[in-house]
């Protein structure tokens, strides 16, 4: 069993900054793929960043040069640090971790697993 747990989400003011954190337990490490997505009310979950085996990060349209995605490989963490956010960067966010160690993927079914997710709130 995988059980990722995200954590770090809150209310904001735009322009401001957040760090999310995902706790990974169970058949999971650093080395598997790892991602983060979002989803707004009405709207299809998006990615946004994933990070591999090799530690290679890609990162999506809508939040690139905003954001950084990390890992903390001895407390199998995965973290997405956040800035200049904008009230249209208010959603709930998910982590979500692969079985494959490269070529990741930007598809929510390239994910076998998934957090419940942390929300974000950005007010102007």
């Amino acid at each position: 069993q995988v059980q990722l747990v995200e954590s770090g989400g809150g209310s904001v003011q735009a322009g401001g900054s957040l760090r999310l954190s995902c706790g990974a337990s169970g058949n999971i490490n650093s080395r598997n793929c790892m991602a983060w997505f979002r989803q707004a009310p009405g709207k299809e979950r998006e990615f946004v960043a994933h990070i591999d085996g090799r530690d290679k990060t890609t990162y999506g349209d809508s939040m690139k040069g905003r954001l950084t995605i990390s890992k903390d490989s001895a407390k199998n963490t995965l973290y997405l640090e956040m800035n200049s956010l904008r009230v249209d960067d208010t959603a709930m966010y998910y982590c979500a971790a692969s079985g494959r160690f490269i070529f990741c993927g930007d598809r929510t079914d390239a994910y076998n697993y998934w957090g419940h997710g942390t929300q974000v709130t950005v007010s102007s």
